[in-house]
C-alpha cells in the first residue's frame, strides 16, 4: 500500500532503523533518534544505486514523490539519475560563481586601482544597494539588454535619475569585463542608450553676470567690507578660475613660488588628475598678500571656526549674497563667465578647455596632457588677468 502523512507520522523510532516502503523503489528510512528520510533505490545498467532526496517533513510526501516521478521518467530516458543531479549541481555552481555580484565583484577589485577610496567605495555600495538585489544572483551569461533595462527604470522610479545613468554605465563596464574574460560571450548593455530609456534632467546652467557687469562686481570685490581671506579668495578665484572647491583646499605645498605655478594633485581634481594653474603677475601678488596674513602654515584658505579645515564652499557664495548677487553669480560663474570671454576673444579652444580642466583623459594620456600647451596657456592667464584689470573701474584701480 502507497504510504500517507497519518502513517508517516504514526511511526515510531525503533531500536533499529527501518524503511517503509511508498513503492517503485522511494522509500522512507526511519532512524532510531526518531528522523526520517527519504531515499530511492533503482538500477541503471544492472548496478543498484540509491539517492537521498531529503529529510521529512521538511520534503513533504507529495514532494518526495513528484521528485521521485522525475527520477523513473529519467531513467525511462535512459539517464542515470545520479549523473543527472550531479550535472545539475556542476551548473548550479558554475552559475553561482559566474553570478553577476560574483562578476562584478571581481571588476571592482581590478577596476579600483588608481582611483580614490571614497570613490571606489561609493560605487561598491551604490552596486550593493542598486543592482545587486535586483540581477546579483542572476548568471552573468543569461542576462539579457532588457535585464538591465528594467533595472535602470526601476532606479529611475523612485527619482533617482543620475544613479540610474551612472547604474548602467557600471554595469556596461562589468559586462565589458566578462566578455574579455569570457565569463560572457557579449555586451548586451552596449545596445542600450541611456537617452531613449531614461527621462532626460533639464540641464541646469550655472549662474553668472553677463560680461557687462564684470566692472561693477570687481568694484564690489575690490570694497568688499567681510574678512580680508574671503576677499582675496573671490580675486584668485576671479584671476585663475579653477572650481570653488579646489581653490578652498588649496595647500601651500601645491604652489611653486619660484615657477609660478599651482599644482593642483590628482586627489583635488574632477577628472583626477594633476592640473596645472600658471599663475599670472597679478595672482602671486594675491597669493603673497595672503602669506603675509601668515594664517595657516598648511591651508591657503583655513576656515575660521574649525582649526586644520578649510574655508566653507559657501563662504564664497554668501560673499557673493552679501555683495548682491544671490540668483545671479555662484563661484562656478567665473569658469563660465572666463570661458566665453576667452572663446570671443579668440584663444584656442583646447587650451581654454584644458584650463578648465574639462578635457576627458584616459590614464595613457593623463600624466602628458596636464602639461600640455603649458606656455599658451601661461600667455592665455597672463591676457586675462591684464584684461581683468583693464575691466576694473578707475576707483578700484591702485593709484
Amino acid at each position: 500500500m502507497k504510504l500517507t502523512d497519518s502513517a508517516i507520522r504514526a511511526a515510531k523510532p525503533k531500536e533499529k532503523k527501518y524503511k517503509l516502503a511508498d513503492g517503485n523503489g522511494l522509500t522512507l528510512l526511519i532512524h532510531p533518534d526518531g528522523s526520517r528520510h527519504w531515499r530511492y533505490r533503482y538500477s541503471f545498467n544492472g548496478k543498484e544505486s540509491m539517492l537521498s532526496l531529503g529529510k521529512y517533513p521538511e520534503v513533504t510526501l507529495a514532494q518526495a514523490r513528484g521528485v521521485h516521478a522525475e527520477y523513473r521518467a529519467r531513467l525511462k530516458q535512459g539517464i542515470n539519475p545520479a549523473n543527472h543531479r550531479k550535472e545539475e549541481k556542476r551548473k548550479a555552481s558554475i552559475a553561482a560563481e559566474n553570478s553577476f555580484e560574483a562578476v562584478a565583484r571581481a571588476w571592482w577589485e581590478q577596476w579600483r586601482h588608481g582611483k580614490t577610496e571614497r570613490h571606489a567605495d561609493y560605487v561598491l555600495r551604490r552596486m550593493e544597494a542598486d543592482v545587486f538585489p535586483i540581477i546579483g544572483e542572476r548568471p552573468i551569461n543569461e542576462l539579457k539588454a532588457m535585464s538591465f533595462i528594467d533595472l535602470a527604470k526601476r532606479i529611475q522610479e523612485r527619482g533617482a535619475l543620475d544613479i540610474a545613468g551612472r547604474a548602467l554605465t557600471t554595469c556596461g563596464q562589468i559586462m565589458r569585463y566578462a566578455v574579455q574574460n569570457e565569463l560572457a560571450e557579449r555586451n548586451p548593455v552596449a545596445d542600450i542608450k541611456p537617452a531613449d530609456i531614461l527621462k532626460q534632467r533639464e540641464k541646469v546652467n550655472h549662474r553668472r553676470i553677463p560680461e557687462s557687469e564684470l566692472p561693477e562686481l570687481l568694484l564690489k570685490i575690490e570694497q568688499y567690507d567681510g574678512q580680508p581671506l574671503t576677499r582675496l579668495a573671490l580675486q584668485l578665484m576671479t584671476l585663475t578660475f579653477v572650481r570653488t572647491s579646489e581653490l578652498i583646499d588649496a595647500r601651500w605645498e601645491e604652489i611653486e613660488f619660484d615657477r609660478a605655478l599651482w599644482r593642483i594633485p590628482p586627489g583635488r581634481m574632477k577628472m583626477r588628475c594633476e592640473h596645472i594653474v600658471p599663475l599670472s603677475r597679478q595672482a602671486m601678488v594675491i597669493l603673497q598678500e595672503i602669506k603675509a596674513l601668515n594664517v595657516d602654515p598648511v591651508l591657503v584658505f583655513p576656515s575660521e571656526l574649525h582649526n586644520g579645515k578649510p574655508m566653507s564652499n559657501n563662504t564664497i557664495l554668501y560673499a557673493l549674497y552679501r555683495m548682491g548677487y544671490h540668483g545671479r553669480m555662484t563661484g562656478h560663474g567665473f569658469r563660465g563667465l572666463a570661458s566665453t570671454i576667452l572663446h570671443e576673444k579668440g584663444f584656442n579652444h583646447e587650451h581654454i578647455e584644458l584650463q578648465l580642466a574639462h578635457s576627458e583623459r584616459n590614464e595613457v594620456s593623463a600624466a602628458y596632457n596636464h602639461a600640455m600647451y603649458l606656455e599658451q596657456r601661461r600667455e592665455m592667464m597672463q591676457w586675462w588677468s591684464d584684461y581683468i584689470d583693464m575691466r576694473r573701474p578707475a576707483a578700484a584701480n591702485p593709484a
